[in-house]
């Protein structure tokens, strides 16, 4: 793993998902690599290859200074507005239990006493580190990706992620704490449509841990990506194999979105933004995971995305 110190430029940016006004990204590039992530895109603004995706992370040292100094503006402006750590990056990956940017962005907001809804989203435990923090801040909430009870299945796709497991004694965890929490159940895993028990078995343990809000997201199966799993999918069973290849079909979206539907009330779980998201129709781009939230690095604008997986 190549960790790049650098500086940007600014470290709060104009988002248009209908849940962030603003986007902080303290970190380009992700050390978990996982095979569906979207995100490869992003070396190109720091000059690495879509390969080399999950092999650099990028730190930007003076992401903590720039939050001291752009926060207390915004807060004259938009002191209510709703900030999202992160867009396009891990914000809690392993790096940050040395640079602690994070927790430096975060320790920012408590002193300006923000009013705004800061909302986290990670795949990694180390975020109960900062409950002391999620207490302080008014309307504080924290996510964790979960795409199967199984840290086997996790691992197959999310190699270098925590474990499912850990995530989910993670979300506990915060919610005992009094910390509000949600789940990303994204992406869902093309082959739930074969294998519902799994699919119920998330959703339980989900609930199980306290949680009641969560976001559902369809897999995204564009072309990149597609050629960044097939390593992946080479080795695994038939049917897993075709579950893949028509993921991306209307209908197969229609029936596992029945199923989710069904799951969700079962478990008393509550949908946010309405319905499952999907990047085929747009809805994903205009709703959670990653839309519009660009973010300088060095002298480089990066694009505007939504939420990692």
């Amino acid at each position: 793993m190549r960790v790049v110190e650098s500086e940007a430029k600014s470290i709060l940016v104009a988002s248009k998902l209908p849940d962030a006004d603003y986007v902080i990204n303290p970190y380009t590039g992700c050390a978990f690599g996982c095979s569906y992530c979207y995100a490869t895109f992003m070396g190109r603004y720091v000059g690495e290859t879509a390969e080399e995706w999950g092999q650099y992370v990028y730190v930007k040292t003076n992401a903590v200074i720039l939050a001291r100094e752009e926060i207390p503006k915004l807060q004259r402006t938009h002191g209510s507005a709703t900030l999202l750590l992160s867009s396009v990056t891990d914000p809690y990956q392993g790096v940050e239990s040395k640079y602690r940017l994070t927790r430096g962005v975060l320790g920012a907001l408590v002193d300006a006493s923000w009013a705004g809804r800061v909302s986290i989203l990670t795949k990694s435990p180390l975020v109960t580190r900062d409950i002391d923090l999620f207490r302080s801040l008014t309307r504080a909430e924290v996510g964790l990706t979960v795409t199967s009870t199984d840290d086997r299945v996790s691992k197959w796709l999310e190699v270098r992620a925590p474990k499912a497991s850990a995530r989910i004694a993670a979300l506990a965890e915060l919610r005992d704490a009094g910390v509000p929490v949600y789940a990303f159940v994204g992406p869902l895993l093309p082959h739930f449509r074969q294998s519902r028990s799994e699919l119920d078995e998330l959703f339980e343990a989900i609930s199980s841990a306290g949680v009641r809000e969560v976001y559902v997201e369809h897999m995204n199966l564009k072309p990149y990506i597609r050629e960044r799993l097939e390593p992946r999918l080479a080795g695994e069973p038939q049917s897993i194999r075709d579950s893949f290849a028509v993921a991306r079909q209307r209908e197969m979206h229609h029936e596992v979105d029945e199923l989710v539907n069904q799951l969700l009330s079962k478990h008393n779980l509550h949908l946010r933004l309405g319905e499952v998201l999907d990047h085929q129709s747009g809805v994903a781009a205009a709703a959670v995971h990653r839309a519009p939230a660009g973010l300088r690095s060095d002298s480089v604008a990066e694009p505007q995305t939504p939420r990692p997986n």
